[in-house]
């Protein structure tokens, strides 16, 4: 059975990108190329310090981009996917 706000999100992307992000300078040139490719919903992961500040970045600065977080597994990481402007969540 479908959840139905995330299928309307995730219905329309064939790939959805995970991306491990470190620094916000290499992940915004990123994350604006596979947009421009037409691949739109990206999946952030919590693997890295900067995960965060990357996914809050893209969501501000690339226009176009649905940015997802991936790998919560704490529950103080949902209200920070919220804060940076996730538009859906992924854990294990």
């Amino acid at each position: 059975m479908p959840v139905p706000l995330l299928e309307p999100t995730l219905s329309g992307a064939r790939v959805v990108p995970v991306l491990v992000l470190d620094d916000v300078d290499t992940a915004l040139p990123l994350a604006e190329a596979l947009v421009a490719g037409g691949l739109t919903t990206l999946e952030v992961t919590l693997r890295t310090p900067k995960a965060l500040a990357c996914a809050e970045a893209i969501a501000a600065k690339v226009p176009g981009a649905l940015v997802g977080l991936g790998t919560l597994t704490k529950p103080e990481h949902f209200a920070q996917a919220r804060d940076a402007g996730a538009t859906f969540l992924v854990s294990p």
